[in-house]
């Protein structure tokens, strides 16, 4: 079942309707939380930027079949319009973390995501990004 809209009330909230989407194998669902010009730094090193983009990477992690579950979140830190939300890896090694945005309506979407960032993060000077 495709999502056509979702709308997070909260910014805690896209973390659950990520996972959500993600387990009914819905990458326009997923794609509809981020803004039209967010950017996801994933493959780890790269920088992705748009919907479309952002659609792309998510349906190939479905298609590969890459579990993804409901991770322990670190508190939200909000000021204004902006919040940072954030979770452990399951693994244990690192975080994953978010950038929203408020929108006119009052929903949050996801503005910057780092899906990967642990100790060879190049974010954290562990790989060599290209740069």
């Amino acid at each position: 079942m495709q999502t056509p809209n979702p709308r997070a009330q909260h910014p805690d909230d896209l973390r659950t309707m990520f996972v959500e989407l993600v387990a009914a194998g819905d990458a326009d669902g997923l794609a509809s939380l981020y803004e039209p010009d967010a950017v996801i730094a994933f493959p780890p090193g790269r920088l992705s930027q748009g919907r479309d983009a952002i659609r792309a990477i998510w349906a190939s992690i479905i298609d590969a079949g890459v579990p993804i579950t409901l991770e322990p979140a670190l508190p939200t830190v909000a000021c204004g319009g902006i919040a940072l939300t954030s979770t452990i890896r399951a693994d244990g090694v690192g975080l994953r973390v978010q950038v929203v945005r408020r929108q006119a309506d009052g929903s949050w979407r996801r503005l910057i995501d780092i899906p990967e960032m642990g100790a060879s993060s190049p974010a954290l000077g562990g790989e060599d990004d290209g740069r």
